[in-house]
């Protein structure tokens, strides 16, 4: 079990929308295997990450003992889309009506 701080520390590593890699495959019986990408729900109380796979299994990440790699966080997504926006706004890459 995690104390309060390592908590919060997983909370602001792993925010709702960061999307995770299954680096190898977990110890269970719920089909979440090597490869398998998901997107981060919530960190609850006991610093166990929940995932939604994008195979449709709904199991968690325990940090530290399983093997995961953050592919992206929701921060880096809205800068990714300001940027594309920007790009449209100069005339690259988008239309004008």
């Amino acid at each position: 079990m995690n104390n309060r701080n390592q908590v919060e520390k997983i909370k602001k590593m792993y925010p709702a929308g960061t999307r995770i890699e299954l680096l190898s495959t977990m110890d269970d019986q719920q089909g979440v295997e090597k490869g398998t990408k998901g997107t981060v729900i919530l960190v609850d109380d006991i610093g166990t990450i929940h995932m939604k796979w994008d195979n449709g299994r709904g199991l968690g990440l325990i940090p530290e003992e399983d093997n995961f790699k953050v592919l992206s966080r929701p921060q880096e997504e809205i800068k990714e889309s300001e940027e594309h926006s920007k790009e449209q706004s100069h005339g690259m890459g988008g239309m004008s009506l």
